[in-house]
């Protein structure tokens, strides 16, 4: 089963538009106590809400998920249990790790005195990106019985019901009065129709130009009909606003989805082209390897780095000033490469070391040529394994020779055959 890295790269835009996108409508004012208080630019901004529809990719991000967990359920040796416990290890994992991290961080700021309200901020937003662990694991623990389903009766059937779910919920909003909780079962409903559609996708049910287009076709004149009905344009939380697309997630968030994952089912080729390049080879395959540790540490480093440069009480524009026009969005831009550094480096050193495949003299193992690594294969696919001849020659008790056979090369494979293996 080979790499599908038009998904690859889809996962590292999906990664890429949430920290962006979080970047740019998260401002951080600095308050005369000192404190930190959260505001966005869409309040003073609405023209930019349309925006919000490139960087808001979360559905991508479970269209993804979808075909990564049902890649991985395809090829696993072992029962559906091993699976799944293997499965949410990678995700658990890096989310306690935050958790402790984070802990010890604001245990420590309180102790040197910084203010109730940067703390509360910094708690806030470090522990909301958590939500979508929930519908995640959810729809992992089930997703052998999701492609049964697909299968057997299509992924439009299967997604109908989510979807009827969601619009049950915006109709309720808007018919009950203000501030009625509703049970959040729209979070899980949502989702749950793009990850259909990346399970569809693994088991080559979208496969085609004709399927994408109508997926983007089907999903663009949706949201037009709903923009039409009077949703809000903005695909994200505007704060002040009465309702919001994205907390429940609404019919327009799930429309958004099927949209973009429509275009980029349309755009495979044209991935497909601009991954053979090495450097963008090489940053779609460091951005899936953390994907989920990137998804974690965005924000704790977006307030990490606000409250340290304000404990010298000057206010920087674009980082610690009130988002309240186009000179904001140009100066939060400028911050952007100081922040991407940040989280790198934040990303690399909580990195767990990778043990590459392999073989070399003296029992090391070493990188696979032409790129090797993850480059080259899937955590959602088993690489054969190589057949090597080798000879142990006189000398030294580690050294040994490694002789690399071609099939179409005759010559070689006699000399490896005179060989003793």
């Amino acid at each position: 089963m080979s790499r599908d890295r038009a998904v690859d790269a889809l996962r590292a835009y999906a990664i890429g538009g949430v920290v962006l996108g979080h970047w740019l409508v998260t401002g951080l004012v600095l308050g005369g106590d000192g404190g930190l208080h959260q505001a966005s630019p869409l309040t003073a901004l609405p023209d930019l809400a349309p925006a919000t529809w490139v960087l808001q990719t979360l559905g991508l991000f479970f269209f993804t998920a979808g075909f990564g967990s049902t890649r991985s359920l395809a090829r696993h040796p072992g029962g559906a249990g091993g699976w799944l416990a293997g499965r949410l290890r990678r995700l658990l994992l890096p989310t306690v790790a935050l958790l402790g991290v984070g802990a010890a961080v604001l245990l420590a700021a309180t102790v040197v005195g910084t203010s109730d309200d940067t703390l509360s901020v910094a708690l806030r937003l470090a522990v909301s990106p958590l939500w979508f662990l929930l519908p995640l694991v959810i729809l992992v623990a089930v997703t052998g019985p999701l492609r049964v389903a697909v299968r057997r009766w299509g992924v439009a059937r299967c997604g109908a019901p989510a979807v009827a779910v969601v619009a049950a919920a915006d109709l309720a909003v808007r018919l009950l009065p203000a501030g009625t909780d509703l049970p959040p079962v729209t979070v899980l409903a949502a989702w749950s129709v793009p990850y259909l559609l990346g399970v569809a996708h693994a088991d080559g049910r979208l496969d085609g130009r004709r399927a994408g287009g109508t997926l983007a076709a089907g999903g663009a004149v949706a949201l037009a009909a709903l923009l039409a009905l009077g949703y809000p344009v903005s695909a994200v939380g505007v704060p002040g606003a009465g309702v919001s697309n994205l907390n429940p997630p609404s019919l327009l968030v799930v429309a958004l989805a099927v949209t973009q994952v429509g275009l980029g089912l349309l755009a495979r080729p044209a991935l497909h082209r601009l991954l053979t390049r090495p450097l963008p080879g090489r940053a779609v395959t460091a951005v899936n390897r953390s994907a989920v540790r990137i998804y974690l540490w965005h924000q704790p480093v977006l307030v990490a780095v606000t409250a340290l440069t304000a404990r010298g009480g000057l206010a920087m524009p674009g980082l610690h000033t009130a988002p309240d026009g186009p000179g904001w969005v140009l100066a939060r831009c400028c911050w952007l490469p100081l922040l991407t550094v940040v989280l790198v480096t934040v990303v690399r050193v909580g990195r767990p070391r990778s043990r590459h495949r392999g073989v070399r003299a003296g029992g090391e193992r070493r990188r696979q040529p032409g790129g090797g690594g993850a480059a080259g294969r899937s955590a959602e696919c088993v690489p054969s394994v190589p057949q090597v001849y080798d000879h142990r020659r006189s000398g030294p008790p580690d050294l040994q020779e490694v002789i690399a056979v071609r099939d179409s090369d005759p010559p070689s494979r006699g000399r490896a055959d005179g060989q003793s293996r």
